[in-house]
């Protein structure tokens, strides 16, 4: 998966907590989804819709071959969230997830994130997700609402640090 962002590059941290967080931030993501991750999707699910793997049976249905399971992408824009933005510790509470066209085998697929609002008070950000492929097609609207992770509390031998210091 090759990611631009504009936040800290590392990604062995602690997710970006609800204070951490601005309208505005963005992620770009670029993944392509082969046959062996889409015949990894349908062992794991027992989903055995043609359309998912059978050349033939896809262009007999009117497609040029077979089509990405829509839940693999959505599975990208989650895993994204988790991983990135706002990252580890993350918590997708609400999913609204349009697709407008399919997705096919080894095809590339660019999903752009941006935070759309930061609810202090819910503790819920808003990010809303635009995906294409070949440069310009739209295949995919979504808005998802996450709770970021909780600030850590530190304490020593179980005296919270945080509130010695206030």
């Amino acid at each position: 998966m090759e990611v631009a962002q504009s936040m800290s590059e590392d990604t062995h941290r602690k997710g970006k907590t609800i204070d951490e967080i601005v309208e505005g931030d963005s992620l770009t993501v670029n993944e392509s989804l082969s046959d062996r991750d889409v015949l990894l999707y349908l062992g794991m699910t027992n989903d055995n819709n043609p359309l998912y793997i059978q050349h033939q049976y896809a262009k007999e249905t009117g497609y040029e071959g077979p089509v990405v399971p829509p839940v693999l992408l959505t599975g990208i824009i989650t895993s994204s969230i988790s991983k990135l933005l706002p990252g580890p510790g993350s918590e997708v509470v609400n999913l609204s997830v349009n697709f407008m066209l399919p997705v096919y085998h080894d095809e590339n697929v660019t999903l752009n994130f941006e935070v759309i609002k930061v609810d202090t008070m819910k503790e819920v950000v808003t990010l809303s997700i635009t995906g294409t492929k070949n440069e310009d097609e739209r295949i995919v609207d979504a808005i998802v609402m996450v709770k970021p992770p909780k600030k850590r509390l530190n304490s020593i031998k179980g005296v919270n640090i945080e509130e010695v210091n206030a």
